[in-house]
């Protein structure tokens, strides 16, 4: 009875014999399996900067702006807009049980900042001390609002990153000097850390001054809107789970409050990022099944190439098959040396195709970076992994296996006999 490497020696002979027919064969199926992977991998890559970029922005944030509502209640001849206010958040998080935690922000894009080295003309925003509770703002020197700046209407600012640097040269520090914004002297408390990625660095030109502040000095401009006006009100559910019930809560309060119909299509101005969190998982998740059963057709398209392959040798071996067997060999050990050579096409073409996936990805990664916006590099997704692998272990197990199985059933007198 052959051994385990003589076998081994045998099937190396045979596809070296057979070696651009083999190639081509490990080719297809390597080609598949590169593929399947790669392309996860790309799916996988824009679902987690999907992800990121909306965590970039906060936790489980929806973002409520004012609408449309009929100028006169319950008619609809016409429509009249209107802005949501401070006390409408207070009003929320006294009487919207599903809500956990809300802020309200003031934007302003037209004012001018300026230091004694630079301008600058980055988005201000006028904050409560809960901002970042609710909003992604990391700190990098000096501190962030607090309750007491927002009660007694200090006059500091918290610099984004970007507009630091632009206010700043780098041997003078930004806490503790003033600026001026639109003409009013404040004090530099803090710098945010960097909180946007790529060519997308809005975030950091960002100045932060207490809410008291920016509607004191700098209110929402526009005809018959009440003093404390903001540009949104931006909460947090109680659950993720919960958002459509913290949203229907949210919007009885400000119809009641407005008087209009909470129920008005046109009323808000509104994004959920968990419900767009949620959708784009849907995306990606069906996006990776297609994917994922195209490459398993892939394979088992190639698994039927070996078998082919396979019975081709069988047939054109079938004098040699015909001599081991008058010589002494087993069915067991003819069977052996077929479906371990399919096995091993399989197996061979598959690892190639794992590294080759595996080293395109690193490639794509070291030439795209990692501060595209909206966009993660490709990355192996264990799962995918795993598919392969079991999918190229039936697909080799059944392409070995069909011609073993017919080499090992001839009868060395017939198999002698053939031409």
């Amino acid at each position: 009875m052959l051994s385990l490497s003589d076998i081994l020696r045998q099937i190396f002979q045979s596809i070296w014999a057979n070696r651009l027919r083999s190639f081509l064969t490990m080719f297809g199926i390597a080609w598949g399996v590169a593929s399947l992977l790669l392309l996860i991998g790309l799916g996988e890559g824009f679902r987690s900067g999907q992800t990121r970029s909306l965590k970039e922005l906060g936790s489980d944030v929806i973002f409520l702006e004012g609408g449309n509502v009929p100028a006169v209640p319950n008619q609809h001849t016409g429509m009249r807009a209107y802005k949501v206010t401070l006390s409408d958040e207070k009003a929320i998080m006294e009487q919207a049980p599903h809500v956990r935690n809300a802020t309200a922000v003031v934007s302003r894009g037209d004012l001018k900042q300026v230091s004694e080295f630079s301008s600058a003309g980055g988005q201000a925003l006028g904050v409560e001390a809960n901002y970042p509770e609710i909003r992604n703002l990391p700190l990098a020197k000096g501190r962030l609002l607090d309750a007491e700046d927002v009660a007694t209407a200090r006059r500091v600012v918290v610099l984004g990153k970007k507009n630091a640097e632009l206010l700043f040269p780098e041997d003078r520090p930004a806490v503790g000097a003033y600026i001026t914004i639109n003409g009013e002297r404040f004090l530099v408390v803090g710098v945010a850390a960097g909180i946007s990625r790529g060519n997308n660095d809005g975030d950091n030109q960002k100045v932060y001054v207490p809410i008291s502040v920016m509607l004191q000095s700098f209110p929402l401009k526009g005809e018959n809107i009440p003093a404390d006006s903001v540009s949104s009100i931006q909460y947090q559910p109680a659950t993720e789970e919960l958002n459509e019930t913290a949203k229907t809560e949210v919007h009885r309060v400000i119809g009641a409050r407005h008087g209009f119909d909470p129920l008005s299509k046109d009323a808000f101005e509104e994004w959920d990022t968990i419900k767009n969190n949620k959708m784009v998982g849907v995306i990606f998740t069906a996006m990776d099944l297609f994917l994922g059963a195209v490459g398993i057709v892939t394979l088992a398209l190639g698994a039927v190439g070996i078998v082919n392959i396979m019975l081709v040798m069988v047939s054109e071996r079938t004098k040699e098959i015909g001599l081991r067997k008058a010589l002494g060999a087993t069915n067991k050990s003819v069977m052996a040396m077929f479906f371990l050579e399919g096995l091993l096409l399989t197996g061979v073409s598959g690892a190639v195709g794992i590294v080759g996936a595996g080293t395109l990805m690193s490639v794509l990664t070291a030439v795209a970076g990692t501060n595209t916006n909206g966009f993660d590099p490709p990355r192996l997704v264990p799962w995918s992994v795993a598919l392969a692998v079991g999918t190229l272990t039936i697909s080799g197990c059944l392409a070995g296996l069909v011609p073993a199985r017919r080499a090992a059933m001839l009868e060395p007198v017939e198999a002698l006999r053939k031409d």
